[in-house]
């Protein structure tokens, strides 16, 4: 008879994930980041120069990189089970103190800032190392990712504590520093389920675009006039072309893309590239296009100030540069159209500086209309066929 005692399983585990669907405390993280977003376009809104656009868009650059961290942490472990469900909790916690702090992140609430950030990260590294416990590729690329991320929150807090041109300096190095960290360290070692990963960004591309509703409704006044419930409806327009634009085919070819990919270093670089990275300028394009909306609100029979102005427009354009940079990286074709529009709208800025607002978004609602119009009528039978999973024509022989 046996008297050696089972191995206990250890107390601290993370389990690692089965299928491919987005759990619903993801979703719950998530709703966390859209107060994140309304912060970022609160601060820019309240500074409308060139300083408070860099420094909203500075702040959405770190908030995105830790969402990103989790996103990847999701595609590796399961939310819901073991030690990260408790875990993850706490990172919500962590990442609302963030939030409440981003107004005055170059203010008072600098340290308190970087310190609930620092938390926020420090909690996704020790989850990544408990997920690679037995898993010596993936250990080292956490171990990699922990050297810059302790690195970028060192940054954080050292520029928190002086304050003004040098928290402006040290936070922009922390983010560059963290967001090239994974060249340094290879792809190699990376785990994703495609389908997951995919559909993950998907949905903070929506919460992105509930912010830009959002911003309708906070920038309207008290007495609701026609002139506003014109900019209203002309808001919905533009956000449902900037949805229509990457989920109606876009997202399907680049989940398709990642899911076809090898498992390793090329699925693990189409992923950082594709979604960590290029899907940063399609946020931060939304986000500005969101404090341009709300300025409209708030004056409709007023011309839009220089910054308003190019954070609709620019901002668009942004997005849509994005979109033509995701389409090389997925399946190298260059979409001109898009890029013809970009161009357009920023052609388009001295003239969004002299006519009312209202003209303006009723502008931007009718280029982005136009060019979706273009799109379904030039590349139906594409279109047709990525959306309905057909097969392609045979080919005459």
């Amino acid at each position: 008879m046996s008297t050696v005692a089972p191995a206990r399983p250890p107390r601290l585990s993370a389990v690692l994930r089965e299928g491919e669907r987005v759990y619903p405390l993801e979703l719950f993280f998530d709703l966390v980041f859209v107060l994140a977003i309304t912060q970022c376009t609160a601060l820019m809104a309240g500074e409308p120069t060139w300083a408070g656009l860099g420094k909203g868009l500075l702040v959405l650059g770190l908030l995105w990189w830790a969402w990103t961290g989790y996103a990847w942490l999701t595609s590796v472990v399961d939310p819901e089970e073991g030690v990260v469900r408790l875990s993850m909790f706490g990172a919500m916690a962590g990442l609302l103190v963030v939030a409440l702090c981003v107004p005055q992140a170059f203010g008072d609430r600098a340290l308190l800032f970087a310190g609930a950030y620092t938390v926020v990260r420090a909690g996704h590294i020790v989850l990544f190392l408990l997920a690679s416990r037995d898993d010596p590729t993936l250990r080292k690329s956490v171990v990699g990712l922990a050297g810059s991320t302790a690195l970028g929150a060192a940054l954080l807090v050292g520029g928190a504590i002086p304050g003004g041109a040098a928290q402006d300096a040290l936070w922009s190095l922390a983010l560059l520093l963290d967001m090239t960290g994974p060249y340094l360290f290879g792809a190699e070692g990376w785990k994703l389920v495609p389908g997951h990963f995919a559909e993950r960004h998907g949905l903070i591309v929506l919460i992105a675009l509930g912010e830009s509703i959002v911003a309708l409704g906070v920038g309207s006044r008290a007495a609701v006039n026609a002139g506003e419930v014109t900019a209203a409806v002309l808001g919905i327009v533009v956000a449902g072309a900037l949805w229509w634009l990457y989920f109606d085919v876009v997202a399907l070819v680049a989940a398709r893309r990642l899911s076809n990919a090898q498992a390793g270093r090329e699925r693990n670089e189409i992923a950082r590239d594709s979604f960590s990275y290029l899907h940063f300028p399609m946020v931060a394009g939304i986000v500005l296009v969101a404090l341009g909306m709300k300025k409209t609100l708030g004056g409709v029979d007023d011309a839009l100030k220089l910054v308003p102005a190019v954070a609709m427009l620019g901002g668009t354009a942004v997005y849509l540069l994005a979109h033509v940079a995701f389409r090389w990286r997925n399946v190298h074709r260059f979409s001109y159209q898009r890029l013809l529009c970009a161009i357009v709208l920023v052609a388009l800025l001295p003239a969004a500086v002299e006519i009312p607002a209202l003209a303006t978004l009723g502008i931007l609602a009718a280029v982005l209309a136009a060019l979706i119009a273009y799109e379904a009528r030039r590349f139906a039978e594409l279109r047709e066929r990525l959306r309905h999973q057909l097969a392609p024509p045979p080919v005459p022989g």
